[in-house]
């Protein structure tokens, strides 16, 4: 039992002291585009909403003053990896792996 205990202790040591190990896919999403997370269901300004955080119950928002704005605000569209694009350009796409495309 003591040696159970212990294993436990070092097993929630390890998930406060690894950054990352314990926050929900979406969280890394958002912070990953360098989104924050807000209670409320509407960004303030100039903050535009990007998806979900906390298992969805909170929402990302990323900050349309800096350089990371979205596929969209660029005039582009989304697309999945499988898609090739005549044109590429610099935007967020909700997903990851997407591109974000001028001309498709």
């Amino acid at each position: 039992m003591k040696l159970f205990s212990c294993l436990m202790a070092l097993l929630l040591f390890l998930l406060q002291a690894v950054p990352g190990l314990s926050l929900p896919k979406d969280t890394l999403r958002c912070v990953g585009y360098h989104g924050f997370c807000f209670h409320s269901k509407s960004c303030p300004e100039p903050f535009a909403a990007f998806g979900t955080c906390s298992w969805r119950q909170k929402t990302c928002c990323i900050d349309t003053t800096s350089n990371f704005h979205t596929c969209q605000d660029e005039g582009g569209h989304c697309v999945p990896p499988e898609i090739k694009c005549l044109q590429e350009q610099v935007g967020l796409c909700p997903y990851r792996e997407w591109k974000c495309c001028t001309e498709v």
